[in-house]
Formats: structure tokens, sequence, C-alpha cells
């Protein structure tokens, strides 16, 4: 089997920020009742979960949102969605493990917060594309300006989505598995 041909099942990391809205990406495309390790934030980690911008959160995953979603009748993706808090990365490089490809989730009120996951994956060399989660109240930027704002290379596919909307999800999810395809291709026709 050549290898820019789909496997029937592949997993699919869905990383960023603290609440910027990776439980709820897999949440709504889902087809699976979605697993989450949600716990309540405490006054324990006022000091430590900077709340500016998402002031309303009441919760924070603590380990990994998991969901599954077939496309086109014949690939199954599974979701995994990481913990945004620096302080759980450590758990990144085994939810990394075996995945096709990696979705970061932006959040343009906080830019800065999809730096590590930019860096994480841009250092281990799993392809990714970034999504920017389109906020209600938060400025729209063309996806160049968010391009250069992370200084992400012309190879890196920057997207616009709606965590809450189910087509908008699964078109980002698609776009991400041709981007993957895209590379491997690439990476062929070189060896």
């Amino acid at each position: 089997m050549p290898r820019t041909e789909l496997p029937d099942a592949a997993k699919i990391l869905v990383a960023g920020g603290f609440g910027v809205g990776k439980s709820t990406l897999v949440s709504t495309v889902s087809e699976i009742i979605p697993f989450h390790t949600e716990e309540t934030l405490t006054r324990s980690g006022i000091d430590v979960d900077d709340l500016s911008g998402v002031e309303r959160k009441g919760t924070t995953t603590v380990a990994l949102d998991f969901g599954r979603i077939t496309i086109h009748n014949r690939l199954a993706l599974f979701l995994f969605g990481t913990p945004g808090q620096d302080r759980f990365w450590f758990m990144w490089e085994e939810l990394a493990a075996g995945a096709l490809c990696a979705i970061v989730l932006a959040d343009t009120r906080r830019l800065t917060d999809c730096f590590p996951a930019v860096d994480y994956f841009e250092r281990s060399g799993l392809p990714f594309v970034v999504a920017v989660n389109c906020f209600e109240g938060a400025r729209r930027y063309p996806a160049e300006t968010v391009r250069q704002a992370l200084a992400l290379g012309p190879h890196v596919p920057v997207l616009l989505c709606d965590a809450r909307l189910r087509t908008s999800v699964k078109e980002t999810l698609i776009q991400a598995v041709e981007h993957v395809l895209t590379v491997e291709t690439q990476r062929e026709a070189v060896l």
C-alpha cells in the first residue's frame, strides 16, 4: 500500500491553549458520547491558571478529551484533545504517540497561548494545521495575518473554524487529513 493511501482509522490530536475550545470541538463532532476528564476550577488554581479572556470558564481538562467521527463513510478519526495548561504538558508525548496529525486550535484574543503547541509539533515533525476558533465578539483576522503573527511557514495551513458547528469542525478535520496526504506525497517525491 502506498503511504499516501489512508488507513481505515487514524488518530488526530487537538491541541492549543487553555480555554480555546478543544473540548467543545471534540464534543461537537463526535458521533459517540465523548469522554472528558474535566475538573472544576478551584480557588487553588487562581494563581496557576490565567483566566484572562475566559473568565466564565468553570472547568478544565486534566488529562484528555476523546471522541470519534467517521469521514466519507470510511475513515474513522479518533480525536484526542490535549489539556491546555503547561502543568499538564507532560502528557503530550503519550497523547501524540501514533497520531496522524494535529489541529492547533487558536484564539485571536490570546494568540500567544497556542505558541507551545505550534512549537511542540514543529519540533516533533508531526504534520499540523492551525484552526482559528471564531469566538463571538472576537476580532476576525485573515489567515495570512494569523500566519505572520505565529511565524508559520507557508506549508502550515491556517484555517478558520467554529468549534461549536459540526460542519465547520468536520471541514477542519478533512483539511487536516488532506494536509497529511500532501505532506506524505511530497516526502515520497523526494525519496
